[in-house]
Parts: structure tokens; sequence; C-alpha cells
């Protein structure tokens, strides 16, 4: 998860940005923060699918053959 400093950064930045005062310097962070961001929310989004396991009614375990390769290869690496 990031940081609350960099997630208060990052809307610091998208501020200036919608009032036109973004520097060079200052956009270049904002990209490299708004990459930062989104590679985290993806791994932690990955990581909770992965341990998903889906129920039927019935108790049978019905879970995506994709999402159950997905887990067993996390294990093998």
């Amino acid at each position: 998860m990031l940081s609350k400093e960099k997630i208060k950064r990052i809307n610091e930045l998208s501020a200036k940005a919608k009032n036109g005062t973004l520097s060079e310097a200052e956009a270049k962070e904002q990209t490299a923060l708004r990459k930062e961001y989104l590679d985290t929310f993806r791994a932690t989004m990955r990581d909770t699918i992965e341990n998903v396991k889906v129920v039927d009614i019935e108790g049978n375990d019905v879970t995506p053959e994709k999402v159950k390769q997905a887990k067993k290869n996390k294990f093998l690496n």
C-alpha cells in the first residue's frame, strides 16, 4: 500500500495540474507516483483474486481454472 504522504502528494500535484501551474519536474514526479500507485493497486488486486475460493450453493468449489492455475503457479515460484 502506498503511504499517506505519497497519496497526499499525488493529490497536490493533481490540483496543481488542474490549475495549470505544474512544472516539468513536478509532471515527471506525478507520472512516477501514479505508476507506483497503479503497480501497487494491481499487485494487491492480483493477490486478492488469487486467494479467492468460489463455492456454489451446494458447497462445490467452482473457482475458475485460471484462478486456480495462477494460485498454483504462485506457490511453485
